[in-house]
């Protein structure tokens, strides 16, 4: 192993070692103390690598951001589906992917969020991007626009864990903005009428939930 490659390695446990500290300890247990005890390695070791706490945040927030890039830009080339609308539905089936409220990037943006909002314009950007994206995507961009803030919304709705969604009707509002992406496919108005159609079986799919869930006993969990 070259000493660049063992640099990246290094740099890369001191950030999975962030992530764990947050996960165990809280927002507030983040101190590079914690960091460079949990990666095994001296503090002196850790600021070689990060010289503050921020820069750390900073590293994290762009490495986890990348990493979900990586993995839109794979989905998209094995997915196999029609060209148009295949960067848009990758994000889309990424986003609806079960939540993990302790996941590597929930943790990113509340540990920057807490520390200094102002680490947060990495991120502002990249959704900047990703609007870019959506609208070149090959399809209508008034339709791409309303798939990426359905998605999004539901990403924000996980990320502060607000008006959580069943599974079953987070699959079936997946499965509608993908209807959308594939109506936006042929012609506006299409998608148009699917937006109208994914909305009325969305809205019947919250109804039977709220029956289901009124119909539960009382010590019976989410």
């Amino acid at each position: 192993m070259t000493k660049e490659q063992q640099r990246q390695e290094t740099r890369r446990a001191l950030l999975a070692a962030a992530v764990q500290v947050v996960q165990e300890d809280g927002i507030h247990g983040l101190t590079l103390e914690a960091v460079a005890r949990v990666a095994g390695v001296s503090k002196g070791g850790l600021l070689y690598h990060f010289p503050s706490k921020e820069t750390l945040i900073t590293e994290l927030v762009a490495d986890r951001l990348a990493r979900f890039d990586a993995a839109i830009v794979e989905a998209a080339a094995t997915e196999g589906g029609p060209t148009r609308g295949r960067w848009l539905r990758a994000y889309v089936r990424l986003t609806f992917a079960p939540p993990r409220p302790g996941s590597d990037l929930t943790v990113a943006l509340f540990a920057a969020a807490a520390t200094n909002p102002a680490l947060l314009t990495p991120v502002w950007a990249t959704f900047d991007r990703w609007q870019a994206c959506a609208v070149a995507d090959g399809l209508d961009p008034t339709a791409a626009t309303l798939v990426r803030l359905a998605a999004d919304g539901l990403w924000f709705a996980d990320l502060f864990g607000a008006a959580s969604v069943t599974a079953p009707l987070r699959a079936t509002v997946r499965d509608a903005l993908i209807g959308l992406i594939e109506a936006a496919d042929s012609e506006p108005s299409s998608a148009i009428e699917a937006a109208d159609g994914a909305a009325s079986g969305a809205i019947a799919m919250a109804d039977n939930g709220v029956a289901i869930e009124r119909g539960r006993d009382v010590g019976e969990g989410r």
